[in-house]
């Protein structure tokens, strides 16, 4: 085994949107995507007050990717323009293949508008190859109790999609791809075997650790080379990681808004197509 080395530590820096105080460390300066993983939002922690206008994310298209939505405190309702609708809570994680296109809202609650409290999320892009772009789309909510959990030292990992010392996530995504949140104690260490040719999605949300011999801090993602199939953390703090790995796709990615295709001109036809209502409405 090969440690990977370190090629960039990005520290998003805060900014607006609506109530949040957004975090963006995909994509940054100097690094478009970690193929096929697109964008990362880090929403909060921030704690909302009694009679709130909840998440700013009201309805919008999307044609082309997954979301990916981590709800670490609050809640998200989610509704959307194939009839898909759910509430999912702390702990839990909303996955939604776009495909061909849907209008979906992201809000919250009755019960969080009336008292508020604490909001934390992240929401992921994943990138779909040419071949998956048109497919019909689809919405899986996970509660907190559906995700299984992996043991590490000191630590837990709840496995999403892939696997972790052999239990398997929930999700099966189109491609393949594995994510999972670790949470480690003070103390507490796990070691990664991911093949050198997979791109890996390193997200710290708090905390600080030691990666592949680098320290590294709150709000912080790690890119890593190609260069080696091994990655090892211990934990200086109690931290939070949200890891992820898949191969790249290695196809033109052409982005406008709400919209990720492989051409312009797709890009026109998703823009007309929504504009036609072909994408349904909320």
């Amino acid at each position: 085994m090969t440690l990977r080395s370190i090629h960039k530590i990005i520290h998003p820096q805060p900014r607006p949107m609506g109530p949040l105080t957004m975090h963006q460390p995909l994509p940054a300066a100097g690094l478009d995507q970690i193929d096929p993983f697109l964008l990362l939002h880090h929403h909060g922690p921030q704690v909302f007050p009694a009679h709130n206008n909840g998440l700013p994310f009201s309805p919008h298209p999307h044609r082309g990717f997954e979301t990916v939505t981590f709800i670490y405190e609050g809640d998200v309702q989610h509704r959307d323009s194939s009839g898909f609708a759910s509430t999912i809570k702390k702990g839990g994680v909303q996955w939604m293949t776009t495909g061909s296109g849907l209008v979906h809202a992201e809000e919250s609650s009755e019960e969080f508008l009336e008292s508020g409290g604490p909001v934390e999320l992240i929401q992921l892009w994943t990138n779909l190859p040419a071949r998956y772009k048109m497919v019909k789309p689809n919405y899986t909510g996970l509660q907190e109790q559906d995700i299984p959990l992996a043991s590490v030292d000191k630590g837990s990992v709840a496995v999403i999609s892939g696997e972790w010392n052999g239990i398997k996530g929930p999700i099966q995504p189109l491609i393949d791809l594995s994510l999972a949140n670790v949470s480690l104690q003070t103390g507490g260490s796990f070691t990664r075997t991911i093949p050198a040719q997979q791109n890996i999605l390193f997200y710290l949300l708090n905390g600080s650790i030691i990666v592949n011999g680098r320290e590294v801090n709150n709000r912080s993602l790690v890119q890593f080379a190609n260069d080696g199939d091994e990655i090892t953390v211990e934990a200086t703090s109690d931290s939070r990681i949200l890891i992820g790995s898949a191969e790249p796709l290695n196809e033109p990615v052409v982005a406008h808004g709400p919209f990720v295709m492989n051409t312009y001109e797709e890009i026109q036809q998703a823009i007309t197509d929504y504009q036609l209502g072909k994408m349904g409405v909320l």
